[in-house]
């Protein structure tokens, strides 16, 4: 049956002419051999078919239109696992798993009327097992009627199988904390990973495809020789200093693979990537930390020995100036008696930096420290610095050394004086600070709870910012030669440290600093207090507030503590992302508190977009640099305010609560 359905879709229409009553026997003659050679290339034709149809690597079935198997070579019959008897004339439904029959159904009535279909089924084969198969479906034509259609069908399960394995490998590619790429030799990408993503602040349709790497651009020497021992070698592993898309550096540490094809051949390099930056920055602060310790005995034992050395020269001294009354000697005398002492509180320094600052610990109202210094100033200083002092009533006592922090304001009182060779006005002031976990989080040496915060602010010539990271490292000065040691700064923060406090710097250049102390205050009634005055925060009314902050643990912190006194809050984590929300819902935002120092788009950038969407929104800047402040108000109309950080929950409640009501 299967033959007849064969010959019947292959047989040409045979054009059955009568001959003429008076066709010659020549003429009969050549009707029979054309009638022969026809007879020959049609069996030719059917045993090419025949040929084609059986060794097809494909399988090949016929159906009628019914959908019933009329016709099928061996490859098809083994796809199937049915035997050929049982398999000839079934329902093609038979050999599909019952969830692909609607699709399968929809296919065949499709071909009915003339299409061609290409879908991908699951077969049920007559053994049990299943396999997924690609079918290609076809109509079979035979004098302008569509009798049947032809299945090309081939197994994809391997297929299947192999991209299932490629997703779940790319997936553990994606999920894997290591930044991992792929380059052809000619330097084109071939993959980029979402961990790669992130440290490099590129995205995987930006790379892929493309050869220009902007992260090699930093280093491009130390990028060439690792690719060069790559190919020689077949691998690399060493570590690169590389720059970010928001222009970070970063440094990585890096294991390069050759990876040949079937061949041999050497066809791509497998790039995998760690970013150990705040390891590299933590080995530094491990070897800053064992050279102090070097310096620290060094100093330690210099110190002692000129403190020997200068004892007998300060006594004597002494002595001479009572054996003489000779102006002119006792004149020198002085001169020797001043740099010899001078010497000596250097040698004291030099001991506190050396041995530590631990000493006794009393209950230390700062409001008598500040008098001191206010009389020392006052009885010390040149007359064109000008001296305020502001002090609290009800100043909260602290646990210290008064010698200590009596050392550390008078030392910042004189770095403030020689800041201002001209003159200028240094303020000393002293006020109660309640530091909640909003402020704590974004400073990581805070502590939660109640503070009494000293201030020194002067007007002098300020700092660059790139040297208020240094100020504080020992033996470094930006005092002339001889006017300085170095060690002022840095025994003043151990001294600040030992007592469980921080120190706060903002400076800008040719606008003054200023130099913020916090030390924990003693707890007795301050908690109630401290409670009674959260009570009266103001508090919002269902606003919607965005927060804006590269920082997570800051975003998380900032929208609780909003949530918290009934605001609702939506984040971003940078400026494009700021852009994206405000887009779509500003029309609900009432406000936006935005830090200024983002990657990707700053603040600045951010807030001329933002208010080409809404020139009427409401902006509060946020940063660590004081300066920004005049940026932002000078620049941008829609900025409100400006919130030094990091800032308390009572700073942000009550900065939001005017902006609001403005």
């Amino acid at each position: 049956m299967a033959r007849a359905f064969i010959h019947a879709m292959h047989l040409p229409a045979t054009e059955n002419r009568p001959l003429e009553p008076n066709a010659s026997q020549a003429e009969l003659r050549r009707l029979r051999e054309q009638l022969d050679v026809a007879t020959r290339r049609l069996a030719q034709s059917e045993q090419r078919y025949k040929s084609l149809f059986e060794h097809h690597p494909d399988a090949v079935y016929a159906l009628d239109r019914d959908g019933r198997f009329l016709s099928f070579n061996a490859a098809g019959e083994a796809l199937t696992g049915f035997p050929a008897d049982e398999l000839l004339l079934l329902p093609y439904q038979r050999v599909l798993a019952p969830e692909e029959l609607p699709r399968a159904e929809e296919d065949f009535q499709r071909v009915s009327r003339g299409a061609v279909t290409c879908s991908e089924y699951e077969f049920a084969r007559g053994d049990g097992r299943r396999c997924r198969v690609k079918v290609t479906s076809l109509p079979i034509v035979i004098e302008g009627e569509i009798v049947g259609a032809f299945w090309i069908a081939n197994d994809v399960t391997q297929r299947q199988q192999a991209e299932e394995l490629i997703r779940e490998q790319a997936a553990l590619l994606d999920n894997a904390q290591e930044a991992i790429y792929v380059q052809e030799l000619d330097g084109v990408i071939k993959f980029w990973n979402r961990s790669a993503e992130r440290t490099y602040g590129y995205g995987a349709p930006e790379m892929i495809g493309s050869s220009l790497q902007p992260h090699t651009a930093h280093a491009l020497q130390a990028h060439e020789a690792a690719w060069q021992q790559v190919l020689e070698k077949g691998e690399w592993i060493g570590e690169l200093v590389e720059r970010t898309a928001a222009g970070k550096e970063i440094t990585v540490e890096g294991h390069w693979t050759l990876v040949n094809n079937a061949a041999g051949e050497p066809r791509s390099i497998l790039c995998i990537h760690t970013d150990i930056t705040a390891r590299k920055k933590l080995e530094e602060q491990f070897l800053r930390a064992q050279r102090m310790e070097s310096i620290g005995t060094l100093a330690g034992g210099i110190a002692h020995d000129l403190n020997n050395v200068l004892s007998p020269i300060i006594m004597a001294v002494e002595l001479l100036k009572m054996k003489n009354d000779d102006p002119v000697i006792l004149d020198v005398l002085n001169t020797l008696e001043t740099s010899a002492k001078r010497g000596a509180d250097m040698v004291q320094q030099v001991l506190s930096f050396a041995r530590g600052v631990h000493g006794e610990r009393l209950i230390v109202q700062p409001k008598h420290l500040l008098k001191e210094i206010q009389k020392i100033v006052a009885d010390t200083f040149p007359k064109n610095i000008e001296l305020k002092v502001a002090v609290k009533s009800d100043l909260w006592n602290v646990l210290g050394d008064p010698t200590q922090l009596h050392q550390v304001l008078l030392n910042l009182c004189v770095n403030a004086r020689d800041a201002m060779p001209d003159g200028g006005r240094i303020t000393v002031s002293a006020e109660n600070v309640t530091l909640d976990p909003q402020f704590a989080a974004m400073h990581l040496e805070a502590k939660a709870g109640p503070h009494v915060v000293l201030q020194v602010q002067d007007n002098g010539t300020g700092m660059p910012a790139g040297l208020i990271a240094k100020i504080f490292d020992p033996f470094f000065t930006t005092k002339e030669l001889g006017k300085g040691t170095g060690l002022g700064l840095s025994t003043s923060l151990a001294i600040v440290k030992s007592h469980e406090g921080f120190i706060q710097v903002n400076s800008e250049l040719g606008r003054g600093s200023t130099f913020r102390i916090h030390l924990p205050a003693q707890v007795d009634g301050i908690a109630a207090e401290a409670d009674a005055a959260r009570s009266l925060l103001p508090r919002g009314s269902g606003q919607l507030i965005m927060v804006v902050d590269d920082e997570a643990s800051i975003r998380t912190v900032t929208q609780q503590t909003l949530e918290a006194f009934g605001y609702r809050v939506v984040l971003a984590c940078d400026g494009v992302d700021a852009v994206s929300v405000y887009a779509q819902r500003h029309a609900e935002i009432t406000a936006v508190i935005t830090d200024m120092m983002m990657p990707v788009m700053d603040g600045p950038a951010m807030i001329q977009v933002l208010a080409k969407i809404n020139p009427l929104g409401k902006i509060i800047a946020a940063s660590g640099l004081a300066g920004q402040y005049q940026i932002s108000k000078g620049a941008y109309p829609t900025v409100k305010d400006f919130l030094p950080k990091p800032y308390t929950t009572e700073a942000l409640l009550r900065t939001l609560a005017a902006v609001l009501a403005a």
